[in-house]
């Protein structure tokens, strides 16, 4: 479920990158979110018609690196490395800023090492098989789409799905509570008809 427009307005003020990204996902400024958005799915859409244009960047430095080397050797100039400007700006990370990743990254890493643990050795085994079903989905979803096509479907769920979400929000919920509730009650039922499966705490 999306952050709703409250929980979105408290996190702006805590993070002034959040709020800019949140103001585009959420169309703030069309002359803003709109180019963003274009260029990402024009640049998508390439990928998925030209697939030469992921070695295009790389192929186009060495290119004209050969060409300005070739060029100087031909007029005997010493203009030295075309991209000197862009090799002498610094780029590396600070000490504090690598601790801080590096602290983000062992959570998130311990914690999803906890979780798997979790369902792969059944500690609950109505979860277990929730993520059994999850991943025999996926396998589908992998041989319909592609990595583009996933990550194209991404972006437009991302520009799309917290506008909607926002402009029908009372309604999502309702549906949301009642799934909820028929999948508690579903679960609930396959809890009882299975022996020492204890119902979780509400």
């Amino acid at each position: 479920m999306q952050a709703s427009p409250d929980s979105t307005k408290m996190e702006c003020s805590r993070s002034s990158w959040k709020c800019q990204a949140m103001d585009m996902l959420y169309w703030r400024d069309l002359k803003q979110t709109g180019p963003v958005f274009g260029s990402l799915m024009l640049l998508l859409f390439s990928l998925t018609q030209f697939s030469v244009l992921q070695g295009l960047p790389l192929s186009a430095t060495i290119s004209f690196r050969v060409y300005k080397s070739v060029l100087q050797a031909v007029q005997k100039t010493d203009e030295g490395h075309p991209f000197k400007s862009y090799l002498d700006v610094e780029i590396c990370l600070s000490q504090d800023q690598m601790q801080t990743y590096a602290e983000k990254v062992q959570h998130y890493i311990n914690s999803t090492l906890k979780e798997l643990r979790r369902l792969f050795l059944v500690q609950d085994l109505v979860d277990s098989l929730k993520f059994a079903v999850l991943m025999w989905l996926l396998t589908y979803v992998g041989a319909l789409f592609n990595g583009l096509t996933l990550l194209i479907l991404a972006v437009v769920s991302m520009f799309s799905l917290p506008v909607v979400y926002e402009k029908y929000q009372t309604q999502i919920d309702q549906y949301l509570g009642l799934v909820r509730t028929h999948v508690g009650s579903i679960v609930a039922k396959i809890q009882e008809k299975i022996p020492g499966v204890k119902r979780k705490e509400e």
